[in-house]
């Protein structure tokens, strides 16, 4: 790379796309002309712009659940028509988006209260997975936006921990919660949505308050009304949203309630952005297409099997997680559309953590580890708290990582250095190794004007996109997940034997020497 931009000073100008407040710069990646070229022949004998069409048309790409996948449409004007299975979705999305505003204005206001009366002070999102990753990383990176009369707090684990340590925190006479489950049957979600009712009910001292402090994303009618869910305060989402797309939908309510409808109305108006960008931009100036792309180029020629995503922002430290389980779940697959296994590398290991944190552990291995591994910067050029000199630090440190990890340091530059320090002969030598830093480490550059909702909104949507063009490439259906069901189904087989109901069940002597201590161990304690 250092060749390359030596060689081109357009290098930058060549390969870098804008689109709003959003600048992707992907010049310092192990490629040239001629390598996008190859990739993008790729795209086309992949069929991805019939793929991309096909998607924004409502057409059941999610083939093993014979589903169409409309997130798209959650985020589309009201005055959209999007079709599935013939009928247009969109009066239905814009019912459940007034039926969000009504709800979120009437919490925040004051309107709506608890069974004491008392005004709602927090809300409490119960759900797992899509359910619960989604609203808790754009309520943390939205924080600056969120009401100061009324906090958000996120359930997901099983383990009593979690809840515990929440509710210790609560005045039950002024908690909200939300029950995020399709079909309210998500063993963890009512798991956490039982205990947490018999706290309600506990604390207040009647059954009636459920109804006043509960509220539930479901389809299910029958099963949240036997809970004590007032049906009026039941949000509908559809079969065509899958659930790490679904934050879009009326799993969204936390986010709503914490930054406002405006504000995440905005949030929808930038993933459209993206949306309009992904359908219509040609391949070589599409940034969804360009980034999962340059990730079949990293994963499938050159070998690389981990992903870095670093954030130079405080509010987006969930961001990596979020886009683990966007990424990792939709395309962790080894069956092609077909259902025959592939023979080839698919979804690389997503990880991360918020700069410059990071720069003080695993940063090391990016720079002289032995693995290739590709890492996506973003930063916002202004912040939401402006501190002295600590944000021109911040980028300079984002700018100074990616510059590092190109350039390197060869061994005569480092020769250099330590010649400048006054080291010599055996003791320059010895060190001299240890100073030196390969470089030639691919990273991509997103810039946007602030975090606000609109620039969240577009982050998402990129990110979402470029998954989708990855799974066209690869061949595999990025909106099932199959693989999360076979350890759930047997969790549902093991539990009555850890709760001492039931005994005798053949499993592999390992399963059963666990299950056997934690039995006895278990009662000893």
């Amino acid at each position: 790379m250092r060749e390359m931009f030596d060689a081109d000073p357009a290098r930058f100008d060549k390969f870098t796309l804008q689109l709003d407040c959003l600048l992707l710069d992907y010049s310092k990646n192990i490629i040239s002309e001629e390598t996008l070229a190859l990739l993008l022949n790729l795209a086309r004998q992949s069929k991805l712009e019939d793929w991309i069409a096909r998607m924004f048309n409502g057409e059941k790409i999610n083939a093993s659940e014979q589903r169409a996948t409309l997130h798209t449409a959650l985020r589309a004007p009201d005055n959209a028509s999007i079709y599935a299975d013939g009928k247009n979705v969109m009066p239905d999305v814009v019912r459940v988006r007034n039926q969000m505003r009504r709800f979120s204005e009437a919490v925040r206001n004051g309107a709506l209260r608890g069974h004491t009366g008392k005004p709602f002070r927090d809300v409490v999102n119960i759900g797992i997975g899509g359910s619960a990753l989604g609203p808790l990383m754009v309520s943390e990176a939205l924080k600056p936006y969120a009401s100061t009369q009324l906090s958000a707090h996120f359930v997901s684990n099983v383990d009593a921990t979690d809840l515990a340590e929440t509710l210790k925190r609560l005045d039950p006479e002024t908690t909200l919660f939300i029950i995020s489950s399709k079909t309210f049957t998500t063993q963890e979600t009512l798991t956490n949505a039982h205990s947490a009712r018999a706290w309600l009910v506990q604390h207040i001292g009647a059954e009636e308050a459920v109804a006043k402090h509960f509220v539930a994303v479901s389809t299910n009618l029958a099963e949240t009304s036997k809970f004590g869910i007032n049906p009026d305060n039941v949000f509908e989402f559809w079969d065509w949203v899958g659930g790490r797309y679904s934050l879009w939908s009326a799993i969204g309510l936390p986010i709503a309630l914490s930054i406002g409808m405006d504000n995440f109305e905005n949030m929808l108006a930038g993933a459209h952005v993206m949306d309009q960008h992904f359908r219509e931009a040609p391949l070589e100036k599409n940034m969804p297409v360009m980034l999962g792309m340059l990730g079949i180029w990293y994963t499938n020629f050159c070998g690389a099997d981990s992903n870095a995503v670093l954030p130079y922002d405080q509010y987006l430290q969930h961001f990596p997680a979020y886009l683990q389980q966007l990424e990792m779940e939709s395309n962790g697959k080894r069956v092609d559309r077909q259902g025959q296994a592939v023979d080839y590398a698919t979804q690389m290991v997503v990880w991360g953590e918020p700069g410059t944190n990071g720069q003080h552990s695993f940063y090391q291995l990016l720079h002289q580890g032995t693995r290739l591994i590709p890492a996506d910067f973003l930063a916002p050029l202004v912040s939401h708290n402006p501190l002295g000199e600590h944000h021109a630090m911040l980028l300079a440190n984002c700018f100074a990582q990616t510059e590092a990890l190109m350039l390197g340091k060869t061994a005569e530059e480092a020769r250099a250095e330590l010649v400048a320090q006054g080291l010599s002969g055996a003791a320059l030598e010895s060190l001299l190794p240890y100073k030196v830093f390969p470089g030639n480490r691919p990273t991509n550059t997103l810039l946007f004007d602030r975090l606000d909702p609109h620039a969240l909104g577009m982050l998402v949507a990129l990110y979402e996109h470029k998954t989708f063009v990855q799974s066209v490439v690869w061949n595999i259906n990025a909106f099932d997940q199959w693989g999360v069901e076979f350890g759930k189904q047997l969790a549902g087989q093991l539990l009555p034997e850890l709760q001492g109901r039931l005994s005798g069940k053949s499993h592999d002597a390992s399963t059963q020497g666990l299950i056997n201590h934690s039995l006895v161990r278990r009662q000893r304690a």
